[in-house]
């Protein structure tokens, strides 16, 4: 079996490897349009993935992501916590198990009003993504 395991340190792979990533050799970084919002791509087009990319977040007690839209659609699956989700006005109470549809395009946010972490995981096509921070929408 060609199997093989990889860290954040690797170059762009080959898509026709199978690969394994190890919680321990995920990094996250902080998302700079919100304090309190992290990121980690579990896997991506680094990591040979040539359509979809698989994105971990984590929303801190009492972090808001501001109001944006992005030009691709997202898929999400919330991991753990209870948090509200924005989405084109209307606002919705999220917690682990939910899974939500973001349209291309839908002014979205999130405030996690608890105590505890919010985690989810989020699917997008890959390739370039633009974020566009929204005013008073």
């Amino acid at each position: 079996m060609s199997e093989r395991e990889a860290t954040d340190d690797e170059a762009t792979a080959d898509p026709a490897t199978p690969l394994v990533r190890r919680a321990e050799d995920i990094e996250y970084e902080q998302v700079d349009a919100a304090e309190g919002l992290s990121k980690a791509v579990l896997i991506g087009e680094d990591h040979g993935a040539e359509n979809l990319a698989i994105r971990r977040f984590t929303l801190a007690p009492g972090a808001e992501v501001p109001k944006h839209k992005n030009e691709i659609e997202h898929e999400q699956y919330v991991l753990a916590g209870e948090y509200v989700v924005g989405i084109d006005g209307e606002e919705h109470i999220v917690q682990g198990g939910d899974a939500l549809h973001i349209p291309a395009g839908a002014v979205h946010w999130y405030r996690n009003e608890r105590d505890l972490e919010g985690a989810f995981l989020c699917a997008v096509p890959t390739g370039d993504d633009a974020i566009e921070l929204v005013d008073g929408e």
